[in-house]
């Protein structure tokens, strides 16, 4: 499908309207759409994201300038149906080709009333493409623009519905002004949430960023972790039987082992199939990983910290250890830790994480983890922000079903 999207500026013009612009566009041209971009200031985010320049899309172009200053005192210039039709005829080749129009804030702010009324006429003379009303700011639900509003053309058209279009908001509160305002009811307006960008945010090694999409990770929640070799001092099959438990409570619960074999025995490898066999039977296959049977190497200690930084829970259930090195590095990431009770792990974790037996009950361990994110703010805040609001969750929940309507 091709797709563009028109706002006054795109990045890499700092602003938020700009930095969603960006995130679209991207998420839009991975998932198969041609996608361009239109707008008087910005640049082309790669070959497969190019930039139609309209000067006149500015909102602060001269003429635009000049113009809005008469508009917000209530008058309209003899000015204002030519920059309309001048931008009537730029956007009318801009569009050429294209399935779909998003519209951001331009047909919301007063920031360009020209622009806006260009393309509500060109939409009520049917020369557009299918077009989706993206707003993030409402003026006229917002105090700091009444003094620039005015009763009439070309005002009304900020509160207008102008029919067959699609209306998308970015919280509910937009969709109550916007229902409010244009008189359309709340199911006619699709809300679409803003979001997070988690490679950059946690600044993700490109590698670790493969093995997150390769298991899907981040559409997990909790994800524990367990940054130990394959061996069975580790005691992972306790973890295992955990996970299992913890699903009944938590149905995408994920386990993710990092290390790899233990390199001075040859038992390791019969301890490595058992612990296979035992996530079959467990029927753990898409929630136990075993970094091991992704990559040949040894991880290094970037990645390591990665999932540090993307998991919510560290699992530590060893039979033994000298040290215990995996808890300290929990305590740097602030992640709960909940470890068996051995004199190192005691020592390190005094009062401050939680203990149990290396043969305990998996039933328990579970009820313990499930107790601490059933009471943890921050952490059900933090798996409920990452299920819903990063760009990639966003975009297979929510816009990627937008573009395919009719």
């Amino acid at each position: 499908m091709n797709i563009a999207i028109l706002h006054y500026s795109v990045p890499p013009i700092v602003g938020g309207v700009e930095s969603v612009i960006g995130h679209h566009a991207r998420l839009m041209s991975a998932g198969g759409h041609s996608v361009r971009l239109i707008a008087a200031r910005g640049e082309s985010m790669n070959a497969q994201i190019p930039l139609t320049t309209i000067p006149l899309a500015d909102s602060r172009h001269i003429r635009v300038e000049t113009i809005k200053k008469d508009l917000d005192r209530g008058i309209v210039p003899e000015g204002f149906e030519t920059l309309c039709n001048d931008l009537k005829n730029e956007l009318k080749v801009a569009l050429a080709g294209v399935d779909i129009l998003i519209a951001h804030n331009v047909c919301s702010l007063n920031k360009n009333l020209a622009l806006t009324a260009a393309l509500h006429q060109l939409h009520t003379d049917k020369k557009l493409p299918r077009l989706i009303l993206w707003h993030h700011d409402l003026a006229w639900t917002t105090p700091r623009y009444q003094p620039e509003l005015h009763e009439g053309y070309p005002w009304d058209l900020l509160r207008t519905n102008w029919g067959d279009t699609t209306h998308v908001v970015v919280s509910h509160l937009r969709q109550r002004e916007l229902a409010s305002l244009m008189k359309i009811d709340l199911d006619k307006i699709q809300v679409v949430p803003n979001g997070v960008d988690t490679s950059r945010f946690y600044k993700i090694e490109m590698q670790t960023r493969a093995l997150l999409d390769n298991m899907q990770l981040l559409d997990a929640a909790p994800i524990l972790l367990l940054p130990v070799r394959l061996t069975p001092r580790k005691n992972i099959e306790l973890a295992l039987y955990t996970l299992s438990e913890l699903k009944k409570q938590y149905p995408n619960a994920a386990l993710v082992v990092t290390g790899p074999l233990g390199p001075h025995n040859a038992d390791n490898i019969k301890y490595f199939d058992m612990l296979s066999g035992l996530r079959t039977r467990l029927n753990l296959q898409g929630s136990a990983h075993f970094l091991a049977e992704l990559v040949d190497s040894f991880l290094p200690d970037e990645v390591i910290a990665d999932f540090y930084r993307v998991a919510d829970a560290l699992l530590f259930p060893s039979r033994e250890e000298g040290f215990g090195i995996p808890l300290i590095e929990a305590a740097f990431s602030h992640l709960p830790a909940f470890c068996a009770d051995i004199p190192p792990l005691r020592e390190l974790g005094l009062e401050d994480a939680w203990f149990f037996s290396p043969d305990e009950n998996p039933v328990k361990i579970a009820q313990m983890i499930t107790s601490y994110f059933e009471s943890a703010l921050p952490a059900r805040l933090s798996m409920r922000a990452r299920l819903s609001f990063r760009w990639e969750a966003i975009y297979r929940k929510h816009i990627a079903p937008l573009l395919e309507k009719g």
